[in-house]
């Protein structure tokens, strides 16, 4: 096993990597079939998710975005976390702050926001839920925000500054953290 650290919102955070394959430990892959979660086909994240040690001042079940990091991190009892790769706002499109998780999806459709359409009216005013969606498997719904932590169909984006505020993760990770994750935890958005 092998051990390096790292810092989020300025605590020194311990991450244990271990000797196993990353993608062993990621399941199935192929294609993805909506409302079958059995039959989910699964791509591996070009970001392993790793258990690290976490030592913040966050309890359990409190999901924490670090934008500058391109990580997720989904606090676990016993002083460890779940850290997850994910694709975060480009440029002018970054934000930060507390929220909660409002809502949950599986196979959400998307209306994408009157803002996105002024700028790309080319977009489909609706879309349902399944693979080509963008919202992907899962979504998880930001209170008081326009934003969601979901899915995506371009698991080549996580890691990079890519989309419109909201928070890509691979249909693999964010299926594990929807599974994980209540409506009403806190969800913390650092720069």
């Amino acid at each position: 096993m092998r051990r390096s650290a790292f810092i989020l919102g300025g605590l020194v955070v311990g991450c244990i990597l271990s000797a196993a394959s990353p993608a062993s430990a990621l399941g199935r892959s192929g294609l993805v079939a909506p409302g079958s979660f059995d039959n989910v086909g699964l791509q591996a994240s070009p970001v392993p998710r790793q258990t690290v040690r976490y030592d913040g001042p966050y309890a359990p079940g409190t999901i924490i975005i670090s934008t500058k990091e391109r990580r997720l991190y989904f606090v676990l009892p016993d002083h460890q976390a779940l850290k997850y790769g994910v694709g975060v706002g480009r440029p002018g499109f970054t934000w930060s702050g507390v929220t909660v998780v409002a809502n949950k999806r599986e196979w959400p459709d998307w209306t994408p926001p009157e803002q996105m359409l002024l700028r790309r009216p080319d977009l489909p005013r609706h879309m349902v839920g399944g693979i080509e969606n963008p919202l992907g498997a899962r979504a998880l719904y930001l209170g008081g925000t326009l934003y969601r932590i979901h899915g995506s169909n371009e698991p080549d984006t996580i890691g990079e500054a890519v989309s419109s505020g909201c928070i890509r993760m691979t249909n693999d990770d964010v299926t594990d953290l929807y599974g994980r994750a209540s409506v009403g935890a806190k969800v913390v958005v650092e720069q």
